[in-house]
C-alpha cells in the first residue's frame, strides 16, 4: 500500500517549545494599604476561629474526665 504524505508540514510544533516572546505583560498593580488590611483581616479571622474551635473542641475530646453530676432519670431511681 501507498503510504499518503501530509500536505502541510507540522514543524511549527516542534519550535512552539523553543518559542520566545518579545512582548512583555503589563507589570502587576500593587495593593493598596485598605486591600492588605482586609487581607490582613480576614486572616487574622481565620486563624482564631480554628483556634477558637481548637480550645473549646479539646475539653470535649478528653476521655480521662468524668462528669461531675449524672444524669439519671426519676424512673430508675425508684426500682
Amino acid at each position: 500500500m501507498f503510504r499518503r504524505r501530509e500536505s502541510v508540514p507540522f514543524s511549527f510544533v516542534a519550535e512552539a517549545d523553543r518559542f520566545r516572546s518579545n512582548v512583555t505583560p503589563p507589570p502587576r498593580r500593587r495593593a493598596s494599604r485598605s486591600q492588605l488590611a482586609a487581607h490582613s483581616l480576614l486572616g487574622l479571622t481565620l486563624v482564631a476561629g480554628f483556634a477558637g474551635s481548637l480550645l473549646f473542641g479539646l475539653p470535649a475530646l478528653d476521655t480521662e474526665r468524668t462528669p461531675a453530676h449524672s444524669q439519671t432519670s426519676e424512673a430508675s431511681q425508684h426500682r
